[in-house]
């Protein structure tokens, strides 16, 4: 009895190809990884060197760093008399408090009216809304200073120079908010919203039980890139207050710096006492904006 033996299976030419392709994507794949972190290695190493220096120069004594780049280097003999001058002769602890209250009152406000202008952008639809948001986008290319002096006049006449209000509420309508609220509304499903209108929920409870709630890696994104720009923020306030007790980091260490002259070790550890609350910020936040940052229309 013969015995048939199974005839040996030929690949096509489709599936001899496939491992090749694999393998050269896997390859390619393995070198973009390689190239991409060698480019953000020197992209942080550019970046961290003027911190370093700066923070080096601050830790100096002022005769040495008058000399130049190269004594402050070769100085090994770190002192904290700069800082220590801030805190004893200077109003640092008001300038945190100011820049404290106007940027947590500012993000929260932006968030609050942006997201509402957002929703009603992305889910209602009325004569004019493409017109609306073409304004609003328009709005972005505007600098904010060439609005400093209509604000100033503005706030003039409301009686609210030498306030914190003055540099709040020009800080509130943030265009840039507006846009990545719709984007990011824009990729929420609708049905969540029917779900919620068949169990009676009007269009408030719908943003604010149902759209609200599913936002915060974008709401955490844009709280904290609002702080950082009205703690960062030196042109408003420099020009809407004048007392010293109402005044922000950045316009308290303008005020100071100026009459320091050659004292660099001072005006940089202004520089550093000014970032430090932001960096501890990202430092705590930094998951909730790489977050918020992908999930919204900032993404490439």
């Amino acid at each position: 009895m013969a015995i048939s033996t199974p005839r040996p299976r030929m690949k096509s030419p489709v599936s001899a190809a496939a491992p090749a392709r694999s393998v050269q994507t896997k390859t390619s794949g393995r070198a973009f990884n390689i190239v991409a972190l060698i480019v953000l290695i020197v992209f942080a190493i550019i970046w961290l060197i003027p911190s370093l220096f700066a923070l080096k120069t601050s830790l100096t004594d002022n005769g040495t760093a008058a000399l130049g780049a190269s004594a402050i280097l070769a100085d090994w003999n770190p002192t904290l008399a700069s800082y220590a001058s801030y805190f004893t002769s200077g109003n640092i602890w008001n300038w945190y408090i100011a820049s404290a209250i106007t940027s947590v009152v500012t993000a929260v406000l932006t968030v609050f009216f942006a997201s509402m202008t957002a929703y009603a952008l992305s889910r209602l639809k009325f004569r004019g809304s493409n017109l609306v948001m073409l304004l609003i986008i328009l709005g972005i290319m505007i600098p904010s200073q060439v609005l400093i002096v209509p604000i100033f006049q503005e706030l003039n006449a409301m009686s609210l120079l030498n306030t914190y209000w003055s540099v709040i509420f020009p800080q509130v309508p943030a265009v840039i908010a507006v846009f990545i609220f719709k984007s990011f509304f824009d990729g929420i499903p609708r049905e969540l919203e029917e779900a919620a209108r068949i169990d009676g929920a009007g269009r408030w409870r719908v943003y604010w039980s149902v759209v609200m709630p599913l936002s915060q890696p974008v709401i955490a994104a844009v709280t904290i890139l609002t702080f950082v720009g009205v703690w960062n923020n030196l042109l408003l306030p420099l020009f809407v207050l004048s007392n010293p007790d109402l005044m922000t980091v950045p316009v308290g260490l303008a005020t100071v710096q100026g009459s320091f002259g050659q004292r660099y070790a001072d005006i940089q550890a202004g520089a550093v006492l000014a970032a430090l609350p932001l960096v501890i910020l990202y430092l705590i936040f930094q998951r909730r904006i790489v977050e918020g940052v992908t999930g919204s229309g900032l993404k490439g």
